[in-house]
């Protein structure tokens, strides 16, 4: 179903948190209460708690009379006050452990569901679809299965485990590899058990896991194998919280005290008794923490993100509802698991969506990114699918790739194809809802044979999110009737803020927001563009131990500055313009937002992978740029040689380059007239003269993961590039012309230096005389 337009704001700010609608308490969740029970019970409770949040706004009205707190340092208009730390469980935010939240609830609608626990959530889908698969993996060449009973029950055998290991409460569980059936068995075990789930990203160092296990006092770590068993091995004896230490996958290469294989972990609690757990799970409450999502720490220390049960639960329930997610007794949906799971939205579509539906989710194999998705994504043929730009990027160049290789036949019904592809879905876009005669004949021809050979044939819902995606690419799949739907969010609104539907999207768009939550734009410019906030029971509980940090990212009215810049058109589609903290102030205060003008770069010379703009604080704009190349399959890092793609626009330019060495540092003088006609074309669109790249240069690496200079969801990492390419960057900005180099148009020789200082006197005197 559409977003409900009075879901939505444009500018306005909404009523005050202090409104009795929104001041229902989630009171104590029984782990097998009805939902009426629930309500009853937050009803009944609404009073007393509504009573010490007004006193508590009155007495910080009477007692805090700072100034706001600054934006930053390029915002005209302060930003209110941000909260006190009251009473428990009375507040929207709170950053301690055992803490409790004031859940955002509304009269009607679907701010107003019944809060629920992580097991009130789980337990009603057993309930109702406990025969159906839940999970499935390949073992060898087979594809094995387990139903949501079994599943159930594996998480409670899990949890007991982690009690019987002395799991404490509101203490973590660390969990440290790819996506698998014991992933994601840990983490609601760690749940049930009372503790938090923690995911950390396989990328990490030992240093940045033990950053991680410390922070949340990590009493149990689970390992994928043992090249992530000797990160932690390293940094053990400083983590005084930890007490065990799980590898789920292979065999142990040697026994240590307090290191167990998945089988003897679970052996642990499959005969403990129930009511140790079950106590634990009754005395669960929706507005407490459950999960932790640790951010990337590129501009500091990563910050542990707060999601309480209500968070999740009430984010899958609101999201299904606009995505039109379909129950497993109707038709089941199948998802493929490949993306990090410590990242928040691998998890909401992992998870916690199949979850509320009774759908089932596959795990692709460890290598997906280095290649094998494809052949996970043709076996499963998923309902619905998320990619990163990145994926979406690499299927682009690989069917490009395959296209030209074909025959003239081949390639003119396939442009036609595209063309009418394209404006087809453009109409549809525009609301615009017939469809011509010849795009059902370019769909028996073309668009069902592309999406059967990218196993996309089922997928109704293809979707694109976590970095920005290029305007080319989305045309690119628009054409094959692949729409690809944006989605925007962070972690701390639990994922989602805004959705992108079949009925509803704009190319570009990040679409509109979710049932239930509200958006608005803080201080504005005159083009509409301002912060992006989001309000919402999908906002997060606060950064654990970090009251600072959280007041910076939560107003006193309890909205949530996201740090992205945007605006909104007429229809209410949102549009993400920049980031703050990304933003570029030239030397003469010219505020430019990078993206915009790297995605132009990137569509006008195809060569190119990946471009990062430098100029902050500098005198004009200069460029880092890389080129598309291989990546070793192993290791997913870039290789020397170009990918295919690349060396075919070589050949169009007439250059025989193979290899990006052949082409970095100016040794390649055709492409390198190519690149700057390209940014020539960028400068001349652009909306000032400070606005125009002055000066580029082709690194001889692209950018990675293993490299360092993309995070874990291909976001760039634009601190840990300035530092890496410092040199470089440097360069761009140091003074060519000097007096003392003779190739120097200006330079002057001493030998000349009396006839022109001659030249000068006589100018002089026939302008007095």
């Amino acid at each position: 179903t559409a977003c409900e337009p009075t879901a939505m704001s444009t500018a306005e700010v909404m009523d005050h948190p202090g409104d009795a609608s929104l001041l229902q308490s989630c009171g104590t969740a029984d782990s097998l209460a009805s939902l009426e029970d629930a309500t009853a019970e937050s009803t009944a409770k609404s009073v007393p708690f509504h009573f010490l949040f007004c006193l508590q706004i009155h007495l910080h009205a009477c007692m805090h009379t700072r100034s706001g707190l600054q934006l930053n340092s390029h915002s005209a208009t302060p930003r209110p006050d941000s909260l006190s730390l009251p009473a428990k469980g009375t507040e929207l935010w709170n950053t301690h452990r055992d803490g409790e939240v004031k859940l955002r609830m509304g009269e009607s609608g679907p701010e107003a569901e019944p809060s629920l626990t992580v097991n009130q959530m789980f337990t009603s889908t057993v309930q109702r679809f406990g025969n159906y698969n839940a999970l499935g993996w390949k073992d060898g060449e087979q594809w094995k299965t387990m139903t949501y009973n079994e599943y159930y029950k594996s998480c409670r055998t899990a949890a007991k485990s982690f009690l019987k290991l002395g799991l404490e409460r509101y203490h973590g569980v660390g969990i440290l590899g790819f996506n698998s059936v014991e992933w994601f068995i840990a983490d609601i075990g760690a749940i049930l058990a009372g503790g938090f789930a923690v995911g950390i990203y396989t990328t990490n160092s030992p240093e940045a896991c033990q950053y991680v296990a410390e922070n949340c006092q990590a009493n149990i770590l689970v390992v994928e194998n043992h090249k992530q068993l000797q990160k932690i091995l390293q940094v053990q004896d400083k983590l005084p919280h930890l007490k065990a230490i799980i590898q789920y996958k292979d065999e142990l290469k040697e026994k240590k005290p307090n290191l167990y294989t998945w089988a003897e972990f679970m052996e642990l609690g499959r005969d403990e008794p129930d009511a140790q757990l079950d106590d634990i799970i009754s005395s669960q409450k929706p507005n407490q923490c459950c999960t932790l999502i640790y951010t990337s720490g590129t501009t500091g220390q990563p910050k542990g993100v707060m999601l309480s049960h209500d968070n999740l639960t009430w984010t899958a329930f609101a999201t299904g509802r606009d995505v039109s997610l379909i129950d497993a007794d109707k038709l089941q949906e199948v998802v493929v698991s490949y993306l990090p799971l410590s990242h928040i939205a691998a998890q909401m579509i992992d998870v916690w969506l199949p979850m509320k539906a009774g759908g089932v989710t596959y795990f692709a194999q460890p290598d997906a990114l280095k290649g094998s998705l494809a052949n996970t994504l043709r076996e499963i043929r998923p309902t619905a699918f998320m990619g990163v730009p990145r994926v979406w990027e690499k299927m682009q160049e690989k069917m490009k790739s395959i296209g030209a290789k074909s025959s003239t036949v081949r390639r003119k019904v396939a442009s036609w194809a595209k063309d009418v592809g394209l404006q087809t879905n453009l109409n549809k876009m525009d609301l615009l809802s017939r469809k011509p005669l010849n795009y059902r004949l370019a769909k028996r021809l073309v668009f069902r044979k592309v999406r059967k050979a990218l196993g996309l044939d089922r997928c109704t819902r293809c979707y694109t999110g976590a970095a920005p995606i290029t305007k080319d690419t989305l045309e690119f799949f628009l054409s094959l009737d692949i729409p690809l739907f944006e989605l925007y969010g962070m972690s701390e609104s639990s994922g989602p803020q805004t959705i992108s539907l079949p009925d509803a999207f704009r190319l570009t768009s990040c679409g509109k927001v979710i049932s239930g939550c509200k958006t608005k734009i803080f201080n504005p410019d005159a083009d509409g563009n301002g912060e992006i906030c989001f309000w919402g029971r999908h906002v997060f509980m606060g950064y654990l131990n970090m009251p600072d940090k959280t007041e910076e990212a939560l107003d006193a009215d309890g909205w949530l500055h996201s740090g992205d810049l945007g605006k909104h058109d007429q229809d209410d589609f949102l549009f993400i313009t920049g980031r703050i903290k990304e933003l570029i102030i030239t030397a003469g205060g010219e505020n430019i937002p990078p993206v915009p003008i790297e995605d132009a770069v990137k569509e006008a010379v195809p060569l190119i992978s990946n471009a990062m703009l430098i100029g902050d604080k500098r005198k004009f704009l200069s460029m880092l740029l890389t080129i598309k190349c291989q990546v070793n399959n192993e290791t997913g890092a870039p290789e020397d040689e170009l990918s295919p793609e690349a060396v075919e626009s070589c050949r169009k330019l007439g250059s025989n380059s193979t290899r990006v060495s052949e082409i970095a540092g100016g040794r390649d003088r055709v492409v390198y007239a190519a690149i700057q006609e390209g940014i020539n074309r960028v400068n001349e669109k652009a909306t000032s003269n400070a606005q125009r790249i002055q000066k580029w240069t082709v690194l001889e690496k692209d950018f990675s993961i293993p490299g360092g200079e993309l995070g874990p969801t291909m976001k760039l990492k634009r601190p840990v590039v300035m530092k890496m390419y410092k040199d470089q960057i440097e360069n761009f900005y140091k003074e060519v012309l000097t007096p003392t180099t003779p190739d120097n148009p200006l330079f002057i020789s001493l030998k000349s230096f009396p006839q022109i200082l001659d030249l000068l006197l006589k100018c002089v005197y026939s302008l007095t005389a």
